[in-house]
């Protein structure tokens, strides 16, 4: 996960299980930033993508080009780690 949306949603409420997910990663550098490493069931990461969507921009407040592009990103790796059902 980008540490964008790693501080982001430990900025948010959350889940326990969630939380404990966050918690429990293992923060990699990356250049400038960082990247943390969670592992988790498929359903906590889809949970934990669904609470970071305000990061695509919502009403009224304008989307931070970095954030969405990190919310993008953590996007494609979730999908990319959990098969789509038939």
């Amino acid at each position: 996960m980008p540490g964008k949306v790693a501080d982001y949603l430990r900025t948010t409420e959350l889940e326990p299980a969630e939380r404990a997910a966050l918690d429990q990663g293992v923060t990699v550098r990356r250049g400038q930033g960082y990247t943390l490493r969670v592992s988790a069931a498929p359903a906590v990461h889809r949970g934990l993508l669904a609470r970071c969507q305000p990061l695509d921009g919502v009403q009224g407040a304008p989307a931070v080009p970095a954030q969405r592009k990190a919310r993008r990103e953590y996007e494609n790796r979730v999908s990319a780690l959990i098969p789509t059902g038939p």
